[in-house]
């Protein structure tokens, strides 16, 4: 058995790898890597989820698909033309937010705690703003990062940078952290404080 033979995608993720392919996106949100994120978002209920990064919406159908119906998502991204897609496919899901902005300036306007899950899939609130993403996570919440292993589209100068933030991830004394070589590489943090 493979990683993938037991998961069962969201209804919406065909339509959206379809739209993302012929926009020549190939920053999407791998399915291993979703099925993780729907695993951690339905165990938040009623919760307040944050993607930074939405891009045409891959991880977003992950998300809403283990999110219940009192649980919101924010998704944050500076590209209006591929975050088009999302807004296309979940118009209608009054659980979700669609913002068309650089992360920077979101992370900077939210109060400390108030999401129960982060996921970084943008350079903002991952190699730029992280303690201002690990600052919106409330106790017993989870930072989720991905694209941790070495990737052919890296720039010679991404690695040590890559390096340095899995090693200020786990030196983190109010969170608890595992990493997996999961797809491109995850890791989860839990704040315990």
């Amino acid at each position: 058995m493979t990683d993938l033979d037991s998961i069962v995608p969201p209804s919406q993720l065909q339509l959206i790898k379809q739209r993302t392919r012929a926009l020549g996106f190939a920053m999407a949100c791998e399915d291993s890597v979703g099925a993780l994120l729907r695993t951690l978002a339905a165990s938040k209920r009623g919760g307040r989820l944050l993607e930074l990064g939405t891009g045409t919406g891959a991880g977003t159908a992950w998300l809403i698909d283990g999110m219940d119906m009192a649980s919101k998502l924010t998704t944050v991204d500076i590209s209006a033309e591929y975050q088009q897609v999302a807004r296309e496919v979940f118009s209608g899901d009054g659980r979700l937010e669609i913002l068309t902005l650089d992360a920077t300036e979101f992370l900077g306007k939210q109060p400390a705690g108030s999401f129960d899950l982060v996921f970084a899939d943008a350079m903002p609130g991952k190699f730029v703003h992280l303690d201002e993403a690990l600052a919106l996570v409330k106790r017993g919440g989870f930072y989720v990062v991905d694209d941790l292993l070495p990737q052919e589209n890296w720039p010679s100068e991404h690695a040590p940078k890559v390096d340095q933030l899995i090693a200020k991830l786990a030196a983190l004394t109010e969170f608890r952290s595992v990493g997996l070589t999961r797809a491109s590489g995850v890791m989860i943090l839990t704040r315990i404080i």
